[in-house]
């Protein structure tokens, strides 16, 4: 059903991608592929690079510089992992904070992808034993939700992923508290203030999307590339990972969410959409990694960027038509 076509973005011999290029943002418009990489410096310090594309495999322009480096003490140690969208004529770059110790989902917006605006941590920040005290009580959370962080560590919140659409008015956008995806809709990014995000925890069941459930998926999942609009629902390409003799190994996913209330799952593939066995899957800067973060629509052709150990950026694709067949023989009972 898959079909890899390598790498096609290695890191070069320049200072702010030296140790590597990985998990790329990526959106098709007017012809060109925009893709907005991870790139890491010495000491694990990312900022964030630009390519543009001709065709899904070709790189056209590839800039030599970053084009969004930390500004802020939250992401001081590196801008990791963006993924985007474009809603109602503006851009939304979601990318994860890092300052060292602590992970968190931040989110910048563009009307030209030229300038851009932060926004700062748009997520929840709790410290394990706040994340505790307010799921206390909750029935039927995986045990994992209770158990990140301890005292006053802070629990990692990442993954941020909006969608490319309003929903029945509402801005969508996923995130991640380990083990499993959560959702979150709001009016505008002013709305996420403190006790917007202790009203949620309090019912965080209601706002799960999708738990492990597979043994692929064992150990704990993560959002992938943004949503993409079907007549069968909402495609979620995401990964998950396991556990391994070799240490984790992260796999492609696929599901399918209700197009109407996205919280709802209408199908997941029982098995990986498809894993780490190249050799820049296999071995890099982290072994065993297959890590999604964009796609673009050729056709019936889905193409799927990935970060590849860890190290280098890869390509797959999927004809949508087989891969929504697929999903639909396995919905949820």
């Amino acid at each position: 059903m898959i079909h890899k076509h390598g790498l096609i973005l290695k890191k070069r011999d320049i200072d702010f991608e030296i140790e590597g290029v990985l998990n790329p943002a990526v959106i098709a418009e007017n012809g060109d592929i925009h893709m907005i990489y991870r790139a890491v410096a010495h000491g694990n310090h990312s900022t964030l690079g630009y390519c543009r594309l001709s065709n899904p495999l070709t790189i056209a322009e590839r800039y030599d510089y970053p084009i969004i480096v930390p500004e802020y003490n939250n992401e001081k140690y590196g801008v990791e992992d963006p993924r985007i969208v474009k809603i109602d004529g503006e851009y939304f770059l979601s990318y994860c904070g890092y300052d060292g110790e602590n992970a968190f989902g931040c989110v910048a917006t563009s009307t030209d992808m030229k300038s851009w605006k932060k926004h700062g941590i748009i997520v929840p920040q709790f410290t394990g034993d706040e994340l505790r005290s307010l799921l206390k009580g909750q029935q039927d959370l995986n045990i994992k939700y209770f158990q990140p962080s301890t005292g006053s560590s802070y629990v990692w919140d990442k993954n941020v992923i909006f969608f490319p659409r309003r929903i029945n008015g509402k801005l969508y956008f996923l995130h991640r508290i380990r083990p499993g995806i959560q959702i979150a809709a709001i009016d505008s990014l002013s709305d996420l203030k403190l006790q917007f995000w202790r009203d949620y925890m309090t019912d965080l069941n209601h706002h799960i999307v999708l738990d492990p459930k597979y043994p692929h998926e064992l150990s704990y999942l993560g959002n992938g590339a943004p949503p993409i609009e079907t007549a069968h629902g909402w495609l979620m390409i995401y990964h998950g990972v396991h556990d391994t003799i070799n240490g984790y190994m992260y796999v492609a996913c696929a599901a399918l969410l209700d197009l109407e209330d996205p919280r709802k799952e209408v199908a997941r593939l029982p098995y990986p959409l498809f894993v780490p066995d190249q050799p820049w899957e296999l071995k890099g800067y982290v072994n065993y990694v297959c890590f999604p973060t964009g796609t673009v629509l050729v056709g019936d052709e889905l193409y799927i960027y990935y970060g590849a150990a860890d190290e280098g950026i890869a390509c797959a694709s999927v004809s949508l038509e087989t891969l929504l067949a697929e999903l639909l023989a396995n919905k949820v009972r």
